[in-house]
């Protein structure tokens, strides 16, 4: 770090950084702003380690405004562990479904399996048994263990890195590897061993609501008077963060494959696939200089071993994952030749457009499907001209 620098760099044994004030602020002003502050959540009062873990897996990649409403309709339908293992991984990705990232959805489902099998359906309160099911990585675990049975396991997420960043003034970069992991450290040190969950929600909720990424609220921050990067003026400069690469963009083709019933060929993608165990209309990625109604026809020979003919363009629409962003156009086909046959014994369904909401689709296959169903009952359903979203 340049001496001219306004931040540290984090030393070896960071919890060297957290003195009596520092600590004082977070269990005192911390906890205390806390509970007058917090918000209202389903699982939070609850005190069912079931209820918080499923709650915890949902909020690895989802905002709580987001995922509040998915919580709600995933335990009406899975009410307890029990329910949750017994049901068909069909039933639990349907009841995921607009929430992404579903190998979330897929490992939660197995991992009650595991706690049914193995811990008689009781989620396990120690590090190493938690830590051993699908899905529940550090934070997770530390969360689950220290907001359900009050283990003095410290989180780590993006908001308490921030906190901790600011009120550090840490210049280093928080995507390294080294830095989370002395991070950690410091919120280990830090924590509040008496009552870690009401501990570690408050840093995650301060986070949240009052030292956001952009514009913080310090004068409403309860360690704004240990907070070195307000001292400094410089609530913007921190967490230090390397620049991510370059998102890529891809063009898909989908086909529309109806048979002479009107019914629709959907596919289930494998279990180890990205959106694995979801149903999706056949198609893939465009090739350099290929038209996409080209790309249609080769992904269908080659996915199903079919030849098709690509008759309309029916909708296009733009979606974005984690990683990259895909432009996706659905066309009408019919087949031509062959029969279709999925590689390896991947599922395959005819569905007609009404019976399609008993799948679980992706989100932009569901924008497709959305799109079918407005224009069913329209006399010259494919007659229109591409729709644009």
């Amino acid at each position: 770090m340049p001496s001219d620098s306004p931040g540290r760099s984090l030393p070896d044994d960071p919890s060297s950084l957290a003195s009596d004030r520092h600590r004082g602020a977070f269990h005192e002003a911390l906890v205390a702003w806390y509970e007058n502050n917090k918000r209202v959540m389903p699982w939070r009062a609850s005190g069912d380690p079931y209820r918080i873990w499923v709650s915890e897996i949902m909020l690895q990649q989802t905002r709580v405004d987001q995922a509040e409403p998915y919580f709600n309709r995933f335990m009406e339908a899975f009410p307890t562990v029990e329910a949750l293992a017994a049901a068909s991984q069909d039933e639990v990705l349907q009841a995921w479904e607009g929430l992404g990232y579903y190998s979330r959805a897929r490992h939660l489902h197995a991992a009650a399996q595991h706690v049914v099998d193995e811990h008689d359906g009781a989620v396990p309160s120690t590090y190493d048994e938690i830590r051993a099911l699908k899905g529940i990585g550090p934070y997770t675990a530390a969360a689950v263990l220290s907001i359900a049975f009050n283990k003095p396991h410290a989180v780590l997420d993006g908001n308490v890195m921030r906190v901790l960043a600011r009120v550090f003034a840490i210049e280093d970069d928080v995507r390294s590897s080294r830095t989370k992991r002395l991070l950690q450290d410091l919120a280990d040190a830090l924590l509040e061993p008496t009552d870690p969950g009401t501990y570690n929600q408050a840093v995650m909720e301060l986070g949240a609501l009052v030292c956001t990424p952009r514009n913080p609220e310090c004068t409403a921050c309860p360690l704004a008077t240990v907070c070195e990067a307000k001292a400094q003026g410089l609530q913007d400069r921190y967490p230090v963060k390397s620049k991510k690469p370059p998102v890529p963009h891809y063009e898909i083709a989908v086909g529309l494959v109806f048979d002479d019933e009107g019914r629709l060929l959907i596919q289930q993608r494998p279990d180890d696939a990205m959106l694995g165990g979801l149903w999706e209309f056949p198609g893939g990625k465009q090739e350099p200089d290929e038209p996409l109604e080209e790309t249609c026809r080769r992904e269908l020979r080659e996915e199903l071993q079919i030849e098709v003919a690509v008759e309309a363009p029916f909708y296009t629409l733009d979606h974005a994952y984690s990683h990259f962003k895909i432009t996706m156009h659905a066309f009408v086909c019919r087949i031509e030749a062959g029969t279709p046959t999925p590689p390896d014994g991947v599922p395959m369904a005819w569905a007609s457009i009404d019976a399609l909401s008993d799948y679980a689709f992706p989100r932009a296959n569901r924008r497709i499907i959305e799109a079918l169903e407005e224009r069913q009952q329209q006399p010259h359903l494919f007659d229109a001209l591409p729709s644009e979203a």
